[in-house]
């Protein structure tokens, strides 16, 4: 896993109870269902993305639930604002199964109707639910989640995004779920920190 400059990991397990240090009470709840959630890239500025991603292997169940939240501050155009971006990826065709991209330009025109704004940020105030139906088709294939969320360009306005749950149970607030607690071993084994500006 790769960090910033200092070493410090750049994304976290979230316990539940607590409060988004950006958005505050605005937010919710940091924590859609059981006791955990994973929050991808850190709270501060820095110029930095993070990526996180899951992969399931011979899916037979009948669907694919996770839900997340984020928090983009505004600024910049869409191509150096903060920014986030989920695929849910068929492996076994190649195929973009679900993909959410938002950027925090200042125009607003990065984002959608998900999106509240509160001193100058860019979130969700609610959990958005994403959900896929395996039909024969899917059945049996190979999926990855994946979750990137990226500071700014140029350094100066935060992006991260919170997930929660990955599995074949739509996640219900307050009703502890095993994808939860796989979030856990998802951070340990997926995480990758890397710089914006050594991109640019």
């Amino acid at each position: 896993m790769l960090g910033s400059p200092a070493g410090l990991p750049r994304s976290a397990i979230i316990t539940a109870g607590t409060i988004d240090p950006r958005v505050g009470a605005a937010l919710g709840s940091t924590v859609q269902s059981g006791n955990f959630s994973y929050r991808v890239e850190d709270t501060t500025t820095g110029g930095f993305a993070s990526v996180i991603s899951q992969k399931v292997l011979g899916y037979t169940d009948p669907n694919i639930f996770f839900a997340w939240k984020a928090v983009l501050l505004g600024a910049h155009g869409v191509s150096d604002a903060a920014t986030m971006k989920i695929t849910l990826t068929d492996n076994t065709s190649g195929l973009v199964l679900i993909s959410r991209d938002y950027n925090a330009a200042d125009s607003g025109t990065g984002v959608d109707a998900r999106f509240s704004t509160s001193g100058g940020n860019y979130y969700t105030p609610q959990w958005q639910i994403e959900q896929l139906a395996i039909d024969a088709s899917l059945s049996g294939h190979d999926f990855t989640l994946s979750v990137l969320a990226a500071d700014c360009q140029p350094t100066g306005h935060w992006g991260y995004v919170y997930l929660d749950g990955f599995g074949a149970a739509p996640p219900v607030a307050g009703v502890p779920e095993p994808a939860s607690l796989a979030l856990v071993g998802l951070g340990l084994a997926g995480l990758l920190g890397f710089s914006r500006r050594k991109k640019a």
